[in-house]
């Protein structure tokens, strides 16, 4: 699976292309499912441009993409940094009224599992978010069942953020069932990606996790950095 992560906090003046309001990510969604993205990500925003979890623009967002691309999976993030208590991440998630398919929540933030638990009751499949083998071991204590792992590689220079998929995947352990997928953030995105591939793992890209083409040239768009992703997925070793 090749997940399209569209713009996760990155703001207009980072990238011209980040799609902001509910209109521009459904039709950056369409053009990245008509390359091959079988999934998206999304932040939702305030009329402002801040990510949020508030019901007026996840309820917007999703429903945005919903009419655009009835057959594509959508995911949101639920981030601690929208919504720092996690009793305000459960009253948030308790509030969306057009729920996505799925959600991320991050194993390291306070009151995680509470925040998995708030998604799982309303129906929507829980992405544990995996920084660290630390991260690693406080997921394998929820009681709370995923639908996939993201091991999601933080550091910003290659060989760390291979070594950190490497030892995260060890930490998980060959028994486990739970499918993974696989990715980075900035210019480890591409060495990563191809990590994933040489494995057999679920990845992502999009203007969330780099700006870059695999050639260090800008990314026109998110449509384009989906293209790259795949040419790799179908040449393993690629350099493109």
């Amino acid at each position: 699976m090749l997940k399209a992560c569209l713009n996760g906090g990155v703001l207009r003046h980072e990238h011209p292309a980040v799609p902001i309001t509910p209109a521009e990510v459904a039709a950056d969604a369409v053009r990245c499912e008509s390359v091959g993205a079988v999934a998206v990500h999304v932040h939702p925003r305030d009329e402002e441009g801040r990510e949020t979890l508030a019901a007026e623009a996840v309820d917007a967002t999703v429903a945005a993409l919903r009419r655009a691309c009835p057959e594509l999976p959508v995911g949101v993030s639920t981030g601690a940094w929208m919504a720092p208590d996690p009793g305000e991440r459960v009253a948030a998630i308790e509030s969306w009224r057009v729920l996505p398919d799925f959600a991320s929540v991050n194993a390291h933030e306070e009151g995680a599992e509470r925040v998995a638990a708030a998604l799982h009751a309303r129906g929507i499949g829980v992405e544990a978010g995996l920084w660290t083998p630390a991260a690693v071991a406080a997921y394998q204590g929820w009681r709370v069942p995923c639908v996939r792992l993201l091991l999601e590689c933080m550091e910003p220079e290659e060989e760390p953020a291979v070594a950190n998929a490497r030892a995260m995947l060890a930490a998980l352990g060959e028994g486990q069932r739970v499918p993974v997928l696989l990715h980075a953030e900035g210019s480890a995105v591409w060495a990563v990606l191809r990590e994933a591939v040489r494995l057999g793992l679920h990845t992502r890209v999009g203007l969330e996790d780099t700006r870059m083409m695999p050639d260090g040239t800008m990314a026109p768009d998110n449509r384009a950095l989906v293209e790259a992703a795949l040419t790799i997925r179908l040449t393993p070793g690629s350099s493109v």
